[in-house]
Protein backbone atom coordinates (compact mmCIF):
# COMPACT_ATOMS: atom_id res chain seq x y z
CA UNK A 1 0.00 0.00 0.00
CA UNK A 2 1.86 3.54 -0.67
CA UNK A 3 1.47 6.18 1.26
CA UNK A 4 -1.36 8.38 -0.86
CA UNK A 5 -3.47 5.21 -0.15
CA UNK A 6 -2.55 4.68 3.30
CA UNK A 7 -3.48 8.18 3.96
CA UNK A 8 -6.88 7.87 1.71
CA UNK A 9 -7.47 4.94 3.84
CA UNK A 10 -6.58 7.10 7.60
CA UNK A 11 -8.79 9.30 6.48
CA UNK A 12 -11.71 7.78 5.88
CA UNK A 13 -11.01 5.70 9.31
CA UNK A 14 -11.45 8.59 11.02
CA UNK A 15 -14.22 9.93 9.46
CA UNK A 16 -16.16 6.20 9.93
CA UNK A 17 -15.25 6.18 13.24
CA UNK A 18 -16.58 9.96 14.11
CA UNK A 19 -20.32 9.15 12.66
CA UNK A 20 -20.20 5.67 14.78
CA UNK A 21 -19.49 7.70 17.83
CA UNK A 22 -21.73 10.44 16.91
CA UNK A 23 -24.52 8.45 17.03
CA UNK A 24 -23.87 7.18 20.60
CA UNK A 25 -24.12 11.18 22.34
CA UNK A 26 -27.58 10.29 23.49
CA UNK A 27 -26.17 7.45 25.69
CA UNK A 28 -23.52 10.25 27.15
CA UNK A 29 -25.24 10.88 30.70
CA UNK A 30 -25.23 7.16 31.76
CA UNK A 31 -21.24 7.84 31.32
CA UNK A 32 -20.89 11.03 32.99
CA UNK A 33 -18.60 9.35 35.63
CA UNK A 34 -16.02 8.04 32.54
CA UNK A 35 -16.62 11.48 31.14
CA UNK A 36 -15.67 12.89 34.25
CA UNK A 37 -12.55 10.88 34.74
CA UNK A 38 -11.21 11.91 31.28
CA UNK A 39 -11.45 15.34 31.32
CA UNK A 40 -9.79 15.14 34.61
CA UNK A 41 -6.89 13.20 32.89
CA UNK A 42 -6.73 15.33 29.54
CA UNK A 43 -7.70 18.75 31.17
CA UNK A 44 -6.71 19.41 35.03
CA UNK A 45 -2.90 16.97 34.26
CA UNK A 46 -2.17 18.69 31.20
CA UNK A 47 -2.64 22.40 32.26
CA UNK A 48 0.63 22.43 34.26
CA UNK A 49 2.60 21.78 30.89
CA UNK A 50 0.60 24.16 28.93
CA UNK A 51 0.84 26.86 31.61
CA UNK A 52 5.19 26.78 31.59
CA UNK A 53 5.22 26.43 27.55
CA UNK A 54 2.70 29.51 27.08
CA UNK A 55 4.82 31.53 29.61
CA UNK A 56 7.97 30.96 27.83
CA UNK A 57 6.60 30.83 24.73
CA UNK A 58 5.38 34.27 25.08
CA UNK A 59 8.52 35.54 26.66
CA UNK A 60 10.68 34.45 24.32
CA UNK A 61 8.54 35.82 21.32
CA UNK A 62 9.18 39.19 23.46
CA UNK A 63 12.67 39.07 23.61
CA UNK A 64 12.63 38.50 19.11
CA UNK A 65 10.63 40.97 19.00
CA UNK A 66 12.33 43.69 20.84
CA UNK A 67 15.93 42.68 19.34
CA UNK A 68 14.58 43.34 15.77
CA UNK A 69 12.92 46.56 16.75
CA UNK A 70 14.19 48.30 20.11
CA UNK A 71 16.78 50.03 17.80
CA UNK A 72 13.54 52.05 15.73
CA UNK A 73 11.64 53.05 18.17
CA UNK A 74 8.73 50.20 17.68
CA UNK A 75 9.10 48.55 21.25
CA UNK A 76 5.66 49.76 21.95
CA UNK A 77 4.50 47.06 19.49
CA UNK A 78 5.64 43.75 21.37
CA UNK A 79 2.18 43.66 22.91
CA UNK A 80 0.84 43.68 19.49
CA UNK A 81 2.59 40.88 18.07
CA UNK A 82 2.90 39.05 21.46
CA UNK A 83 -1.30 38.75 21.74
CA UNK A 84 -1.75 38.22 18.25
CA UNK A 85 0.48 35.44 17.78
CA UNK A 86 -0.37 33.68 20.89
CA UNK A 87 -3.83 33.55 19.65
CA UNK A 88 -3.94 33.36 16.09
CA UNK A 89 -1.06 30.58 15.80
CA UNK A 90 1.32 29.56 18.92
CA UNK A 91 -1.60 28.72 21.78
CA UNK A 92 -3.71 26.36 19.38
CA UNK A 93 -1.00 24.99 17.53
CA UNK A 94 1.37 24.32 20.66
CA UNK A 95 -1.46 23.58 22.53
CA UNK A 96 -2.47 20.86 20.14
CA UNK A 97 1.18 19.47 19.92
CA UNK A 98 1.33 18.78 23.71
CA UNK A 99 -2.14 17.59 23.71
CA UNK A 100 -0.68 14.80 21.09
CA UNK A 101 2.54 13.97 22.92
CA UNK A 102 0.66 13.61 26.45
CA UNK A 103 -3.59 12.28 25.67
CA UNK A 104 -3.08 11.18 21.85
CA UNK A 105 0.03 9.19 23.34
CA UNK A 106 -2.02 7.68 26.31
CA UNK A 107 -5.07 7.33 24.16
CA UNK A 108 -3.34 5.26 21.42
CA UNK A 109 -1.50 3.32 24.69
CA UNK A 110 -4.74 2.34 26.33
CA UNK A 111 -6.26 1.33 23.19
CA UNK A 112 -3.80 -0.81 21.54
CA UNK A 113 -3.04 -2.73 24.59
CA UNK A 114 -7.01 -3.54 25.07
CA UNK A 115 -7.19 -4.44 21.44
CA UNK A 116 -3.63 -6.52 21.57
CA UNK A 117 -4.63 -8.40 24.85
CA UNK A 118 -8.63 -9.36 22.91
CA UNK A 119 -10.32 -6.82 25.71
CA UNK A 120 -11.94 -4.75 22.43
CA UNK A 121 -13.17 -8.58 21.29
CA UNK A 122 -14.72 -9.44 24.32
CA UNK A 123 -16.29 -5.75 24.53
CA UNK A 124 -18.26 -7.37 21.23
CA UNK A 125 -18.91 -10.55 22.35
CA UNK A 126 -20.60 -8.82 25.26
CA UNK A 127 -22.39 -6.82 22.55
CA UNK A 128 -21.25 -3.67 23.90
CA UNK A 129 -20.01 -0.99 21.56
CA UNK A 130 -16.38 0.22 21.59
CA UNK A 131 -16.96 3.38 19.44
CA UNK A 132 -19.76 4.26 22.63
CA UNK A 133 -18.10 2.71 25.87
CA UNK A 134 -14.15 3.36 24.48
CA UNK A 135 -14.20 6.20 22.01
CA UNK A 136 -17.21 8.44 22.86
CA UNK A 137 -15.80 9.51 26.63
CA UNK A 138 -12.10 10.57 25.26
CA UNK A 139 -13.70 12.64 21.96
CA UNK A 140 -16.04 14.67 24.13
CA UNK A 141 -14.00 14.94 26.83
CA UNK A 142 -11.02 16.44 24.82
CA UNK A 143 -13.62 18.92 22.80
CA UNK A 144 -14.65 20.04 26.18
CA UNK A 145 -10.77 20.83 27.71
CA UNK A 146 -9.28 21.94 24.60
CA UNK A 147 -11.23 25.43 24.64
CA UNK A 148 -10.25 25.66 28.02
CA UNK A 149 -6.50 24.30 27.42
CA UNK A 150 -6.12 26.74 24.41
CA UNK A 151 -7.63 30.07 26.52
CA UNK A 152 -5.34 29.35 29.64
CA UNK A 153 -2.49 29.13 27.03
CA UNK A 154 -3.07 32.34 25.32
CA UNK A 155 -3.31 34.48 28.81
CA UNK A 156 -0.29 32.62 29.88
CA UNK A 157 1.73 33.63 26.80
CA UNK A 158 0.77 37.79 26.96
CA UNK A 159 1.72 37.41 30.47
CA UNK A 160 5.11 35.86 29.85
CA UNK A 161 5.91 38.75 26.98
CA UNK A 162 4.82 41.23 29.64
CA UNK A 163 7.31 39.99 32.76
CA UNK A 164 10.10 40.18 29.68
CA UNK A 165 8.85 42.89 28.24
CA UNK A 166 9.17 44.37 31.92
CA UNK A 167 12.10 42.80 33.97
CA UNK A 168 14.48 43.20 30.80
CA UNK A 169 16.51 46.25 30.85
CA UNK A 170 16.78 47.22 27.41
CA UNK A 171 13.09 46.26 26.88
CA UNK A 172 11.86 48.47 29.52
CA UNK A 173 8.17 48.17 28.64
CA UNK A 174 5.38 49.32 31.08
CA UNK A 175 3.08 47.01 31.68
CA UNK A 176 0.00 49.78 30.71
CA UNK A 177 1.74 50.13 27.52
CA UNK A 178 2.77 46.47 26.69
CA UNK A 179 -1.57 45.71 27.67
CA UNK A 180 -2.53 48.68 25.64
CA UNK A 181 -1.00 47.76 22.86
CA UNK A 182 -2.21 44.14 23.10
CA UNK A 183 -6.15 45.26 23.29
CA UNK A 184 -6.24 47.71 20.93
CA UNK A 185 -4.91 45.42 18.26
CA UNK A 186 -7.26 42.24 19.49
CA UNK A 187 -11.27 41.49 18.77
CA UNK A 188 -13.41 39.12 19.91
CA UNK A 189 -13.46 37.59 16.06
CA UNK A 190 -8.89 36.92 16.62
CA UNK A 191 -9.50 35.39 19.82
CA UNK A 192 -12.71 33.04 18.25
CA UNK A 193 -10.75 31.76 14.83
CA UNK A 194 -7.74 30.52 17.84
CA UNK A 195 -10.03 28.97 20.03
CA UNK A 196 -11.86 27.20 16.61
CA UNK A 197 -8.20 25.96 15.29
CA UNK A 198 -7.64 24.51 18.73
CA UNK A 199 -10.85 22.64 17.87
CA UNK A 200 -10.32 21.27 14.87
CA UNK A 201 -7.15 20.32 16.28
CA UNK A 202 -8.85 18.24 19.08
CA UNK A 203 -11.13 16.63 17.16
CA UNK A 204 -8.42 15.22 14.88
CA UNK A 205 -5.83 14.86 17.41
CA UNK A 206 -8.29 12.19 19.31
CA UNK A 207 -9.82 10.44 16.14
CA UNK A 208 -6.45 9.52 14.70
CA UNK A 209 -5.14 8.35 18.47
CA UNK A 210 -8.63 6.14 18.79
CA UNK A 211 -8.20 4.42 15.54
CA UNK A 212 -4.45 3.83 15.55
CA UNK A 213 -5.24 2.18 18.84
CA UNK A 214 -8.13 0.25 17.89
CA UNK A 215 -6.25 -0.86 14.66
CA UNK A 216 -3.46 -2.49 16.65
CA UNK A 217 -2.35 -6.12 15.99
CA UNK A 218 0.13 -8.34 17.02
CA UNK A 219 2.18 -9.01 20.29
CA UNK A 220 3.25 -6.11 22.90
CA UNK A 221 5.82 -4.64 21.03
CA UNK A 222 2.98 -3.31 18.35
CA UNK A 223 1.61 -1.49 21.53
CA UNK A 224 5.15 1.37 21.44
CA UNK A 225 4.84 1.08 17.33
CA UNK A 226 0.97 2.53 17.46
CA UNK A 227 2.00 5.03 19.69
CA UNK A 228 4.91 6.45 17.85
CA UNK A 229 2.48 6.55 15.00
CA UNK A 230 -0.38 8.06 16.80
CA UNK A 231 1.92 10.73 17.76
CA UNK A 232 3.98 11.47 14.46
CA UNK A 233 0.69 11.57 12.30
CA UNK A 234 -1.00 14.06 14.90
CA UNK A 235 1.67 16.77 14.73
CA UNK A 236 1.59 16.20 10.96
CA UNK A 237 -1.66 16.43 10.65
CA UNK A 238 -1.78 19.49 12.90
CA UNK A 239 1.10 21.26 11.09
CA UNK A 240 -0.63 20.70 7.55
CA UNK A 241 -4.58 21.42 8.85
CA UNK A 242 -2.93 24.85 10.04
CA UNK A 243 -2.01 25.64 7.10
CA UNK A 244 -5.26 25.65 5.59
CA UNK A 245 -7.84 26.58 8.59
CA UNK A 246 -5.41 29.92 8.61
CA UNK A 247 -6.15 30.15 4.65
CA UNK A 248 -9.67 29.79 5.01
CA UNK A 249 -9.50 32.14 7.86
CA UNK A 250 -7.75 34.97 6.71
Amino acid sequence: MNPLTKALDGVGACVLLFFQTVRYLPTLPRQWKSLLDQCLFMGYATLPLVVILSFFIGGVLALQFAYATVDIGLKEFIGTIVGLSMVLELAPVMTAVMVSGRIGSAVTAELASMKVYSEVDALRTMNISPERFLVLPRVVALMLVMPMLTIFSMVTGWVGGQVVSQMVDWIDLAPTAYYQSLTSAMTLSDIGKGLLKGQLFAIGIILISCVTGLRASGGPREIGAAVTKAVVVCIIYILVSDYFITHALF
